[in-house]
């Protein structure tokens, strides 16, 4: 599988669902009715269910299928790439911006990264002095969006192939199971408060958010 088709496994996955994981707007819409249409508290719950259900070893297993799928990255990367895909997408969702944008679902994938982030939107030529808004987004050309996806695939691959925890998990299965859900969860956890900080709630250009339906 190429990287490309790769992002786009990830993304696909983040924004439609896959199994046991629903789509990301149905995420929202229901971390939003439980929390009495507060926005800000239903991204909080939404990163903090999350943060617990990634630190479960069951995850993988739940997400039946993944093993059968020509991914170029284990199992255990690719569900947890989809489930910080899936949270971002749903706090994207929640914020008014349209997930299924060519510029949504880049960013969506630039969560995944972290603080690399910084670096590829300094190469990419985006101003990080300018507020990150929906007006913003979507004024990213098709050419700029490759180049990003190029670099975030290359990262996504690389952290899927360090070898501490994959070789502690294949010494110790009982620890590195243990240890592996730990990291899943903060991985979880860092994308999801990513995606709050990334996707601005304020636009004024924009007054179609969800935050204040």
């Amino acid at each position: 599988m190429s990287i490309q088709k790769l992002l786009d496994w990830i993304v696909n996955v983040g924004i439609q669902g896959f199994g046991v994981l629903p789509p990301a707007e149905k995420v929202a819409e229901d971390h939003l009715s439980n929390c009495g249409n507060d926005c800000e508290k239903a991204i909080d719950s939404i990163i903090s269910w999350r943060t617990t259900y990634a630190a479960t070893t069951g995850f993988v297993t739940g997400l039946g299928g993944l093993a059968a799928l020509p991914l170029s990255i284990p199992a255990s990367f690719a569900s947890s790439y989809a489930l910080a895909a899936n949270t971002s997408a749903a706090i994207a969702f929640l914020r008014g911006y349209d997930i299924q944008s060519d510029q949504v679902r880049t960013f969506i994938l630039l969560t995944l990264i972290g603080d690399s982030t910084t670096e590829i939107f300094k190469n990419a030529g985006i101003n990080l002095g300018t507020k990150v808004t929906k007006s913003l987004i979507s004024q990213v050309p098709g050419k700029v969006l490759i180049e990003i996806n190029k670099k975030v695939g290359f990262r996504l691959i690389t952290k899927a192939g360090e070898k501490g925890v994959i070789n502690l998990m294949k010494l110790v299965p009982l620890a590195g199971g243990m240890v592996g859900a730990f990291f899943d969860g903060a991985f979880v956890n860092k994308c999801g408060n990513t995606a709050k900080n990334m996707f601005s709630k304020n636009d004024d250009n924009d007054n179609n958010i969800i935050c204040v339906r």
